[in-house]
């Protein structure tokens, strides 16, 4: 099996190394990650710059650019032994509700399901890094078991609590739930007195009830959402069709 590794933390973070370790003792493995923490970055390709690949010392390869970049260069390179399976993370802090449609860890497991390739997204539920050790058995148990009965390609964005491996709860499908709005953008002034804006926090879960990946992750599982790239809003579709 073949497996690529890419994240939005970036090369060095303790996440990616976590889950190349578990996952090199099942899989062949190769790792493109950025070379700097992008998180935040959603589907964005550089299309203003060249890009370029560096090897680090452990075997990892970095690049300048965004999750998405890694995956797509990464698969570009790769043309003639493509993976069997893209795995992204594991990120630091969740990526459930609302967040995916913003998360470079989510998004760099996207660019392989365009790709047509089978792609899982990990993330811890809490930043910090504790317990990633355990995090990464999770993820290397969820690769093994193939899900071979599903139409390929998929695309799974799973969220595991931070706890010791013999306490984390069993793999739960869920939904995406619902955030709140954001927390208000905070204003404030630099050396110069210019006015500059830091984005603020998360706001809170609007819809965390059973069924969503908040509950199963709040109830110490581990959740598992299938994801889709169709936005189309069916229902609008056939009202708008009725009055144009």
């Amino acid at each position: 099996m073949r497996i690529l590794i890419s994240n939005d933390d970036g090369y060095l973070a303790p996440g990616i190394s976590a889950l190349a370790d578990a996952l090199s003792a099942i899989a062949d493995i190769v790792v493109f990650a950025p070379d700097s923490n992008r998180s935040g970055a959603s589907n964005s390709l550089t299309l203003d710059r060249p890009l370029s690949v560096q090897k680090a010392a452990n075997g990892f390869h970095f690049v300048n650019g965004t999750p998405t970049d890694c995956v797509h260069i990464a698969l570009a390179a790769m043309a003639d032994a493509l993976p069997d399976l893209v795995v992204s993370g594991i990120n630091n802090g969740q990526n459930m509700g609302d967040d995916t449609l913003y998360s470079g860890t989510v998004a760099a497991a996207t660019e392989a399901y365009l790709f047509g390739i089978p792609a899982i997204a990990f993330s811890q539920v809490q930043s910090g890094w504790a317990h990633v050790d355990s995090a990464a058995r999770v993820a290397r148990d969820i690769v093994e078991r193939r899900f071979d009965k599903l139409e390929l390609p998929f695309l799974f964005n799973v969220n595991i609590p931070n706890l010791p491996y013999d306490q984390i709860g069993p793999l739960t499908p869920s939904r995406l739930g619902r955030r709140h709005q954001a927390e208000p953008v905070i204003r404030a002034q630099d050396p110069r007195g210019r006015d500059i804006y830091w984005i603020g926090a998360p706001g809170a879960c609007r819809d965390a009830g059973e069924g969503t990946d908040f509950h199963a992750t709040a109830q110490g599982c581990v959740s598992i959402t299938p994801l889709q790239v169709d936005l189309t809003h069916r229902g609008q579709l056939d009202l708008l069709r009725g009055i144009v």
